[in-house]
């Protein structure tokens, strides 16, 4: 009787799964996920294996989850269920990607899937419908350089690329493919863009960077605004990873400096910094909100290779203890699924 009932425990505080993206073969690990609980036991790997990664999203709507990769056919998807882990592995798009795939985004409706890559044209999207359709033509005025970091408009109405090279940052109109690109904001970021986030709302844009300030935030209405002051105490070093809590109320940005992460609250600006977690991690590339909002996690290129914490209304809370079985090697992306 015991164990049924902390078993019944664990699922009753179910959040959700996380996901890690490897450099090590085999390439990736999951887990599933319980608030105030952690990790659970790994999950078996996909029977169709990745034979690299890099980017990674999970689409709610779909229950997919997509890997880039860096060698062709350079995107894997797979179903996904919460009871199995992976599933299935979808059919490569007919017509793929031309390189490397960093990032990945699904639009909220999961009708679309956008990528960021190494070559020119630097991004490419396909339609979606329980598999890949005819990829969407080319932007007409393309990225300049490589896409590290994209993301979708909570709305779908726009996609918003950051990548090497100025501008820095790139946004397009989207509706079944991309429209003419927004004019640059007034004031350019500082250096090469490395993860984008919107705003639940959509009426803000933050993104991290690789040159001080590290984060740079500007108002979001179909155009760019007047740039945000920058955080009173900024990130401490290249800015690899940037996400919004669901609320909108606080960013997180993941750092290649100790502390290695960095947070604040947000109500159309940055407040006052949070206070460092207790226990800091040993390094990051990533982290990543729960759809909850209650937890994160963060990728690492050092042992245990993820972390995770909780998170309230005042900041980090405590340390989950690391999972039982670690993932293979440094980790790139991290991410949470439902």
């Amino acid at each position: 009787m015991t164990a049924i009932v902390q078993l019944s425990s664990v699922i009753g505080n179910l959040s959700s799964s996380v996901v890690v993206s490897s450099s090590v073969s085999l390439f990736n690990a999951a887990y599933p996920w319980a608030n105030n609980v952690g990790f659970g036991t790994k999950y078996a790997d996909p029977a169709t294996a990745l034979t690299s990664s890099d980017g990674l999203s999970y689409s709610p709507t779909n229950k997919v989850i997509a890997f880039g990769l860096l060698v062709s056919p350079f995107v894997h998807v797979y179903n996904w269920t919460w009871s199995t882990g992976y599933g299935t592995k979808y059919a490569d798009p007919a017509s793929l990607p031309v390189d490397r795939v960093r990032a990945i985004s699904w639009n909220m409706a999961g009708t679309s899937v956008v990528m960021g890559q190494n070559s020119t044209p630097f991004i490419v999207g396909y339609p979606w419908s329980a598999g890949f359709g005819t990829k969407y033509a080319n932007p007409a005025s393309l990225p300049p350089a490589t896409g590290n970091g994209i993301a979708f408009s909570n709305s779908g109405a726009d996609v918003a690329l950051v990548h090497n090279t100025t501008p820095f940052i790139s946004v397009y109109p989207f509706s079944a493919g991309f429209g003419t690109k927004y004019a640059n904001p007034g004031t350019l970021p500082a250096g090469n863009g490395q993860q984008v986030d919107f705003t639940q709302t959509d009426s803000d844009i933050i993104m991290s960077h690789n040159t001080t300030p590290f984060v740079t935030a500007y108002p979001w209405a179909s155009g760019f605004g007047t740039k945000y002051t920058n955080p009173g105490t900024l990130p401490p070093g290249n800015g690899t990873g940037c996400n919004i809590s669901t609320s909108g109320k606080d960013v997180i940005i993941a750092n290649n400096t100790t502390p290695f992460i960095t947070a604040y609250p947000w109500a159309s600006g940055f407040g006052t910094k949070y206070t460092d977690p207790g226990t800091l991690p040993v390094a990051s590339v990533d982290a990543r909100f729960s759809p909850a909002g209650n937890d994160i996690v963060m990728a690492q290129t050092t042992t245990p290779f993820v972390a995770a914490y909780k998170w309230t209304s005042t900041g980090f809370g405590t340390k989950y203890t690391n999972p039982g079985t670690l993932p293979p090697g440094a980790t790139l992306n991290a991410t949470f699924t439902s």
